[in-house]
């Protein structure tokens, strides 16, 4: 499951109370698909695509849920709607682990067949091989990370399999960074229009999930390519954000979370003016971060983090003094 949150701009009209119940119907999906009660989560998907189904990333979490809930019917009804409206992810529906009891059902084939050609029609001008190349890398990078999140969720963090999985992890992303550093330093960093929104999202996965020296190397070109219109300002966002930790700075959009040291649940990173931060991230797409901590069943309240902060970062040092 690919989660998006969607959001509205709510206008003094009369569909002010649908947008309203169709963003607190697919929540409540979230949260129920979260706590792995799938039989509640379709109920909430179904209310919601019962006032509208036009985003795709909604229509296509429904369809996972769906699936999870032995409901194939449904799973593939939202799907194809996924698709009509704009779901483009092949590599990724290839292989999210949400989808696999549809794999055996002749509707799977029908479905993908749908989805590659409509990628086909629109792809007539792209660079296929490096397309192909950049979507196998995907296919990698998310695959070992969904295996992982496959045993974080039945065996916890501290089980051998995800050790194992995590050094399988650690060696696809170094291969997979030999790949990509190629392509950036040869092509620059290739837009949609070039190899397609899913393969071009693959440069900075690569990219976020690597060292930090790499990091700063091709921030720059990420920023220009925003720029161009050939990287997303999100995605952008979420890099700013890293590098700006590790280089011993705040974040700029709250992105990034960790386990607090000792509560041990999860805390807004180190944040730069936490009062406008919405604002911040409304610039570049994203939204709240009320919403997108929800992910991590954390309430936002930005008075109390500004009064734990500064243990958080003073334990933070202490930690990090320690293992220097």
């Amino acid at each position: 499951m690919k989660i998006i949150l969607a959001f509205f701009f709510i206008t003094m009209n009369v569909g002010l109370m649908h947008s309203q119940t169709y963003k607190e119907f697919v929540t409540k999906g979230d949260d129920s698909y979260k706590a792995k009660d799938y039989k509640a989560s379709v109920e909430f998907y179904e209310k919601a695509f019962k006032i509208e189904h036009k985003s795709s990333s909604d229509l296509y979490n429904g369809a996972c849920v769906a699936a999870l809930h032995n409901d194939d019917k449904t799973a593939f009804k939202w799907l194809n709607l996924a698709i009509d409206n704009g779901y483009e992810n092949i590599a990724h529906i290839k292989i999210d682990t949400d989808l696999e009891s549809l794999h055996n059902k002749k509707e799977w084939t029908k479905t993908i067949e749908k989805l590659q050609k409509k990628l086909d029609i629109m792809s007539a001008n792209y660079d296929k091989p490096l397309q192909k190349e950049l979507l196998d890398i995907y296919a990698d990078d998310q695959g070992v990370r969904g295996a992982a999140m496959k045993i974080y969720k039945t065996k916890g963090s501290g089980s051998k399999s995800l050790d194992s999985i995590g050094k399988i992890m650690n060696y696809k992303d170094s291969i997979n960074l030999v790949k990509v550093m190629k392509i950036l330093d040869e092509k620059g960093w290739v837009g949609k229009n070039v190899v397609g929104a899913t393969a071009n999202e693959t440069l900075y996965l690569v990219i976020q999930h690597s060292d930090l020296k790499y990091q700063q190397k091709y921030l720059p070109m990420m920023r220009d390519a925003v720029k161009k219109g050939n990287a997303s300002p999100g995605n952008l966002a979420y890099l700013e954000d890293r590098v700006a930790l590790r280089e011993g700075k705040k974040q700029i959009y709250g992105s990034q979370v960790s386990n607090h040291p000792i509560t041990k649940k999860p805390f807004v990173s180190p944040l730069e003016d936490p009062d406008n931060v919405d604002k911040r991230r409304a610039t570049v797409g994203l939204g709240t971060l009320s919403d997108y901590l929800k992910y991590w069943n954390v309430t936002w309240d930005v008075e109390a983090y500004k009064k734990e902060l500064p243990e958080f970062e003073k334990l933070l040092n202490e930690k990090k003094q320690k293992t220097n």
